[in-house]
């Protein structure tokens, strides 16, 4: 059969793509694709099965949601090195998609363990987990500025990173362990905000992979330092080595109205 002689009407085209025959019909009114063939008689629109490529052109270019001016501009100049162009600065544009979609995933399954975590945990265990590597954003608290200011400060550092919004985002405050082991339990040195898929940048506070302590703290804030000698006695009474920072995050602030029930996540890297 000669694929190339034989004219399909406008419905077998449009069938044979997977589109509706308004859409044909709308591309030959802005001059996007025009058919192969207009019977004089009826105004009838016939395509060549050799149009099909030049058309799954125009569909990938519009999935890419390439705008109608973008793509005529193209057909005017058709050429491999502009539609090469324009398919690199597509890829990219959907590389940023995948790795927000990819975040927000993130996002959801995190609030989704800490909803599982809400309902099953026991808040007197005190457990160990194996974590990754994970990248923060941090500032320095500075007792001598208010706590808003502080939070300008975290905002604005992350504004260094070009993170955008930071609905992903997880807050918390870091200690250091030689303060906790000090019985300096209020004197926190850093606030962080933890961003999915962030990678490593000058400038940012690596969270270590490996083993942690992890516990609970409900209630008010100034019931986490007696939380914190639990922890340092099972870590001695288990042969634990505490280093670095313990890393404070609430993990319940969606779901509550009350301070009381607040809950703190505390994670300690550990060696032993």
């Amino acid at each position: 059969m000669n694929k190339n002689g034989k004219l399909l009407t406008i419905g077998q085209f449009a069938a044979m793509h997977g589109i509706n025959k308004k859409t044909l019909m709308w591309y030959d009114e802005i001059g996007l694709f025009k058919p192969a063939v207009v019977n004089p008689e009826n105004g009838y629109r016939c395509y060549n099965y050799h149009q099909s490529p030049v058309l799954e052109t125009i569909l990938v270019l519009r999935e890419l949601d390439v705008s109608i001016h973008e793509i005529q501009d193209f057909m005017k100049n058709r050429s491999a090195s502009s539609l090469k162009s324009l398919l690199e600065e597509k890829i990219a544009d959907l590389d940023m998609q995948i790795t927000h979609l990819q975040a927000v995933r993130a996002t959801l399954c995190t609030h989704h363990q800490n909803m599982h975590t809400l309902l099953t945990m026991d808040l007197s265990e005190i457990s160990i987990v194996e974590k990754e590597e994970r990248c923060l954003v941090t500032v320095d608290v500075d007792r001598n500025i208010s706590f808003e200011q502080t939070v300008e400060l975290i905002t604005a550092e992350t504004e260094k990173f070009h993170l955008g919004r930071l609905h992903k985002a997880s807050y918390g405050s870091m200690i250091s362990v030689a303060d906790l082991k000090n019985g300096s339990f209020e004197n926190y040195s850093r606030l962080f905000i933890e961003i999915p898929f962030l990678p490593y940048q000058t400038g940012l506070h690596v969270m270590p992979k490996g083993k942690y302590l992890r516990a609970f703290h409900k209630g008010e804030w100034n019931g986490i330092p007696k939380r914190y000698q639990e922890i340092l006695g099972y870590a001695r009474e288990h042969h634990l080595a505490l280093h670095g920072f313990s890393y404070e995050m609430g993990i319940n602030e969606n779901v509550i109205d009350r301070i009381e029930d607040y809950i703190v996540q505390i994670e300690i890297p550990v060696s032993g």
